[in-house]
């Protein structure tokens, strides 16, 4: 994921809210969402490259997701892949305190990362950057390619867009999907500097991503009920249009 927006632990009927850009090259294969053949308690989308995955949930009630932390200098092309600290996690039966202890004792394998995740009791994250782990505290969050709630444009504009949602009862899929297809530009004085140059930060700074080469591929939405029940909803996109357009569009629901 390039941009999650999320609310914990702060509404009536939800427990958790999060919506969810993943951004990519246009090239890199992946699937859409399903269940996993090979793990069929997982529910994801899935990355053909290298066999992990950006976001999933699990039938369990364990979730996880990941965003790469942009530091381009300190790229390491022999890094073990960031998607397989989801799919372990969610997959796994270890408990989510030491889950993450163990990844923040091996960050160094690999390129910067921050990783979320959540099981019924509670939500935590880890930034390899800003270690150590940390528990997420009630309210509405934002992230991105920096830190946990760094306000960077989009991360900002993100969580004032799901506040208002929250204080408007305006809480459905297709709202959260609004929200993470604006495509606003910052202005300039508004970006940051992570060592890419100006013209990439700006392609990058939206909340939806659209270029020649690298986008956002899809979409996800997840509405976690107290009660138990949890929705998932993907879209997917056409690669380079602006407005987005839809590819396809999936739902699934479940109770744990």
């Amino acid at each position: 994921m390039c941009l999650i927006v999320w609310a914990y632990d702060c509404h009536p009927r939800y427990r958790l809210i999060l919506a969810a850009n993943r951004d990519e090259f246009y090239a890199r294969a992946s699937l859409a969402a399903g269940y996993w053949p090979d793990r069929p308690l997982v529910l994801g989308g899935r990355d053909l490259a290298a066999g992990g995955t950006w976001l999933a949930v699990s039938r369990s009630g364990r979730l996880a997701a990941v965003t790469n932390y942009r530091d381009p200098a300190a790229h390491n092309p022999k890094a073990r892949s960031r998607g397989e600290l989801v799919a372990e996690f969610v997959d796994g039966r270890e408990s989510l305190g030491a889950y993450l202890e163990s990844v923040h004792s091996r960050c160094g394998q690999y390129n910067g990362f921050n990783l979320l995740a959540a099981d019924p009791q509670q939500m935590a994250y880890l930034g390899s950057r800003n270690g150590p782990v940390r528990e997420v505290a009630p309210g509405v969050h934002g992230l991105s390619n920096h830190l946990l709630d760094t306000p960077w444009s989009k991360v900002a504009g993100g969580r004032v867009g799901l506040e208002r949602l929250l204080t408007e009862d305006g809480v459905t899929p297709e709202n959260l999907l609004n929200l993470l297809c604006d495509r606003r530009q910052p202005a300039d004085v508004d970006l940051p500097d992570t060592g890419i140059g100006l013209e990439w930060e700006r392609i990058l700074a939206p909340r939806f991503i659209v270029s020649p080469t690298y986008g956002t591929r899809s979409a996800t939405v997840i509405l976690w009920e107290w009660a138990g029940r949890i929705g998932f909803w993907e879209w997917t996109f056409v690669p380079g249009q602006d407005p987005p357009r839809e590819a396809g569009k999936r739902r699934f629901q479940f109770s744990i």
